[in-house]
This record gives C-alpha cells, structure tokens and sequence, in this order.
C-alpha cells in the first residue's frame, strides 16, 4: 500500500509568490497546471460525450480527468492549495484575442488538446525532482492525449 505523500512546509518569502521552502514556486506551477490539465480533460471529454457522442473515448477521458486526484495526493494536495494565490497571477483575467476567435467545434478541441498536453508536460518537468510517481503518470497522461488527437484527425480524414 502506498503512503500518502509527506506535506512540504509552505512558507511567504519575501514579495514572492507563496513558496516551497527552498523559495521555489513549484507547487504553484504544479497546481496551475493540474487545474488547467483538468478543465481542457473536460472540455475535451465534453465533445466525446455530447457533440460525437462516442462513450468509449468519453470514458477513457474521465478515467484520466480523475486520474489527476492521484497526481494531487501524491504531490501533496494541502500544499497546492497553499500555494495557489489567484489574485497575484499577473496574467489572470486576460485574455488573448485568439482566445476569442474559435470559429468551430473542432478549433475548440484542438485548442484543449494542446492546452491539455502542454499542462501534463508542466506538470511532468516541474514534478520530476520531487514526485516522480506524479511526473511518470503526467507522462503518461500527455502520450494518451497524443494517441487520442491523432485517432480523432483520422476519423474526421475519413469523414
């Protein structure tokens, strides 16, 4: 059985951004990450579920959605909740103009594919030093997301 992942003491340093220890901002990055693996996991499941109607697909992006918890216990869930301050992210409530402009169901997905992958390759790297349980499943989950995308751009050639 696995133990649960041991709390890194959290602590303000100087002006900086709520901290591990050391003065890193790593739980920071890792809980920014995971919400946005999270939300475009959604996003992306959402279109499975509802607009293509394809359960199988729909299921596997559930799976990996919740397999997030998993990344969060073992990273330390009270230490991402500590480090997250929403209200000094410099470039929360912006909004690029290409954000604004998805002309199609398929812009969206596209863009919450690579949003998605790019997050678990976050994750992965910023992880790897301390967590290497959490950076191999991120892994794991952004060559999932790879394989998924590309099955998708073949059914849609063939359409």
């Amino acid at each position: 059985m696995r133990q649960a992942a041991q709390a890194v003491p959290i602590q303000q340093v100087g002006k900086s951004p709520l901290s591990v220890g050391d003065g890193s901002p790593v739980f920071r990055i890792l809980d920014a990450n995971l919400n946005r693996l999270r939300e475009a996991l959604r996003v992306i499941e959402e279109h499975f579920r509802f607009a293509v109607q394809q359960p199988k697909l729909s299921a596997e992006l559930k799976a990996l959605r919740h397999s997030l918890e998993d990344m969060e216990g073992q990273i330390g869930r009270p230490n991402l909740l500590a480090a997250r301050d929403t209200g000094a992210d410099p470039l929360a409530g912006r909004t690029r103009p290409e954000e604004m402009q998805r002309g199609t169901e398929s812009d969206v997905l596209t863009a919450n594919f690579k949003r998605a992958q790019e997050a678990a390759r976050v994750i992965e790297e910023y992880a790897k030093p301390r967590h290497p349980s959490a950076a191999r499943q991120a892994k794991e989950v952004r060559f999932a997301l790879y394989g998924i995308e590309k099955q998708l751009m073949e059914n849609k050639a063939g359409e």
